[in-house]
């Protein structure tokens, strides 16, 4: 199944408290479930302003409809089609 990041424009990211993280990972995982398991949620990375998400799932359409869903912005997705790091400089 392909995976996308998702890039989220979300002003003021990287000063919400933990407690705010929590309410927005609970809804993002509330609607998950009511979404089955076609959608995964693998990690997000906060920076000052943006949120960037790592998703599983079948299509773009399904990680708009999460977006929709959980009232979540997804400015930016994009598939992932392959993965480097610095084992790959010894291939």
């Amino acid at each position: 199944m392909p995976k996308y990041i998702i890039e989220r424009d979300i002003p003021g990211a990287g000063a919400l408290t933990a407690e705010e993280l929590q309410g927005i990972s609970q809804t993002s995982c509330g609607v998950l479930k009511e979404m089955g398991p076609k959608i995964q949620w693998v990690e997000s990375y906060v920076t000052d302003d943006k949120v960037y998400c790592v998703y599983i799932a079948p299509d773009q359409a399904t990680i708009k409809a999460h977006a929709e869903q959980g009232g979540f912005p997804a400015n930016r997705i994009s598939e992932i089609k392959t993965m480097i790091d610095p084992t790959t400089a010894d291939a």
